[in-house]
């Protein structure tokens, strides 16, 4: 691959000396030793700028295959579903289901739905049916909050 080429696919548009360095950076990891002021003249001629990184991965841990519910109550799924009115409003809807038995527990609908919101329908839940031993979900904002973690650890739910 041509040197300019190799500068093309590590940068994108806009200019500045520390862009450049950072240029200089990833070619070196790929192998190619190039004279910074060479590089330098190549991001200018093509209007180059180092490309965005992408979204910051969460890792919370080990992954471990879910054991497969035996009786009612062992583990329940929350999830958000969301669409738009006619007049472009958004609205969200929590779906809370009992994985053994397959039964929808819960759908709220709101506008917007906090963790605390969450918290209070579960507990809503809870009081009709006994609390869970295990909440799954998948990694919201609203599943993955202060307020759900606590209410997780004060109840004793997974």
């Amino acid at each position: 691959m041509l040197l300019c080429e190799h500068v093309c696919w590590n940068c994108h548009r806009s200019d500045g000396a520390s862009a450049t360095a950072a240029c200089d950076l990833l070619l070196k990891r790929e192998g190619v030793a190039v004279n910074w002021k060479k590089l330098y003249r190549i991001y200018k001629e093509e209007c180059l700028t180092v490309r965005k990184r992408g979204g910051r991965k969460r890792a919370l841990g080990t992954r471990a295959p879910m054991a497969i519910p035996q009786d009612p109550n062992q583990r329940w799924s929350l999830d958000f579903v969301s669409d738009a009115l006619v007049d472009g409003r958004r609205f969200r809807i929590l779906c809370v289901i009992d994985d053994f038995s397959r039964e929808c527990l819960a759908t709220v609908v709101d506008n917007s739905i906090s963790g605390e919101r969450v918290a209070r329908e579960l507990d809503a839940i809870a009081e009709r049916r006994g609390y869970t031993c295990m909440v799954a979900s998948d990694n919201g904002t609203e599943l993955t909050s202060d307020v759900m973690l606590a209410w997780q650890q004060d109840r004793g739910v997974d």
